[in-house]
């Protein structure tokens, strides 16, 4: 993926600001619509955390670091992997109040990622993104409102 336009996915939810960004950065959650193998997560400027996903036979050590936090609002971090070329941001934009939310997820490469692993095609970014919000967060929401 090339440092271009950002991937963009936003999603409306009958759910209350405090239950998708509770969703987005307590870990617990996390692992039940995002990767169930992070360690640790925390909305927290400076943390980093690193856990590996295997995709296409090859192993992907994802590397975070939150880089902004603006509770109940807003979190990004930093998103490269190890031994791979490419660096980006992911920011998780919450508004609305407790009977609704809207989420804007805006995916940013600032260093261009190799082209010759489909991983990293844009294509798979923006299938990934809409999977994980669209899909799986969305699920996730709904299935735990009570």
């Amino acid at each position: 993926m090339k440092n271009e336009d950002p991937v963009v996915v936003e999603q409306d939810f009958n759910r209350s600001v405090a239950d998708v960004w509770n969703a987005l950065v307590k870990i617990n959650q996390m692992r039940k619509w995002y990767f169930e193998n992070i360690p640790d997560f925390k909305a927290e400027l400076g943390f980093c955390t690193q856990f590996m996903v295997e995709s296409g036979g090859r192993n992907f050590l994802h590397l975070w670091e939150v880089t902004e936090v603006v509770p109940q609002q807003k979190v990004v971090y930093n998103w490269k992997y190890e031994g791979f070329s490419g660096d980006s941001f992911v920011s998780f934009e919450v508004s609305g109040d407790e009977r609704s939310a809207h989420l804007i997820v805006i995916f940013r490469v600032v260093e261009d990622f190799s082209e010759d692993i489909p991983e990293f095609s844009r294509e798979n970014c923006i299938g990934g993104w809409t999977y994980f919000i669209k899909d799986r967060l969305k699920g996730y929401l709904h299935d735990n409102s009570g």
